[in-house]
């Protein structure tokens, strides 16, 4: 699996004050599975909505979720990143 490299995020995101509310977005093939795995990345509090695109081949996750510094916010995104067809936006 090719390995990603979160160093240009984690500089950007360094320079914000934490915690704060981080908005992540996610766009994955129409499978429940992937989504289910994808939901799980967030935690009870999050404020996940799902969008089904026009031919229904794709799912947009959106989700706003209170993060403590920017080391969570890549570890979210390396954990997504670990779930085929899943594309960060």
């Amino acid at each position: 699996m090719k390995e990603i490299n979160f160093d240009g995020l984690r500089e950007k995101l360094k320079d914000g004050e934490w915690p704060r509310v981080y908005f992540f977005k996610f766009i994955i093939p129409s499978d429940n599975k992937k989504l289910a795995l994808v939901e799980a990345l967030f935690g009870d509090e999050a404020q996940v909505s799902i969008k089904q695109s026009s031919k229904g081949n794709y799912v947009s996750v959106s989700a706003k979720e209170l993060m403590l510094n920017a080391d969570k916010v890549i570890d979210r995104y390396e954990k997504a990143s670990k779930i085929e067809g899943v594309i960060a936006l």
